[in-house]
């Protein structure tokens, strides 16, 4: 079982979450091979495709150095499903309050989605206390969730939706953001083709920017 410490650490120098859609199973393996051999090596698949559990459990099994986790977890059966799938990790777009009995039940770390401070409070006092600003640009950017850890600075982010490569240094620069999801990494018109090499150019170009951002 992942611990949630080790998540953190990996998910930190790493700096960029890759966020993925994937439609076909076979291309799951490399497709997370480009992106370690760019320095990014925690990976969330997103349940949005019929093909995204044996995504999952394809990259899970394959033996490569990385750790996977399955996101658009939005009810109890994504939980079972994601978790027999190998899935790692969770993480939700939004966290109602029926939904936590079963994310608590995960036998791997689990970042809930928030985008408001009560949300933030009500899911801290649950035990989560790594939570994913979704979504984050539409939400105030940076500047918002710089106010938002003001007064929750015990909580850790994971800011997700409009992060790019141009403003990743915004969030980045925030200390209690322990990476940045990002989903401009491998489009899916890249994916389809299997340009692996510019999916890798990509995430390398990511994750030394972020090396150098990070103030800490």
């Amino acid at each position: 079982m992942l611990r949630q410490d080790e998540l953190l650490v990996r998910a930190r120098k790493a700096g960029i979450v890759p966020v993925l859609t994937i439609s076909d199973a076979d291309k799951a393996v490399p497709l997370a091979k480009a992106l370690i051999d760019g320095g990014l090596d925690v990976l969330e698949i997103t349940l949005r495709t019929p093909a995204a559990l044996e995504a999952i459990h394809e990259i899970a099994s394959s033996g490569l150095d990385c750790i996977v986790g399955a996101g658009t977890i939005v009810t109890e059966t994504d939980v079972q499903r994601a978790e027999a799938s190998g899935a790692q990790f969770l993480v939700t777009p939004g966290t109602p309050a029926e939904l936590v009995p079963a994310l608590k039940s995960f036998s791997g770390p689990v970042i809930p989605g928030v985008a408001t401070a009560s949300e933030a409070m009500s899911r801290l006092n649950e035990g989560f206390d790594v939570q994913k600003f979704f979504p984050a640009e539409a939400n105030g950017g940076a500047p918002a969730l710089k106010a938002l850890s003001g007064p929750l600075g015990q909580i850790q982010f994971m800011p997700t939706g409009g992060v790019s490569l141009d403003n990743m240094a915004n969030y980045l620069s925030l200390k209690t953001v322990v990476a940045a999801g990002g989903s401009w990494l491998a489009p899916v018109e890249d994916i389809k083709a299997e340009n692996w090499t510019a999916i890798t150019t990509r995430a390398r170009q990511a994750h030394e920017g972020a090396a150098v951002l990070r103030p800490y």
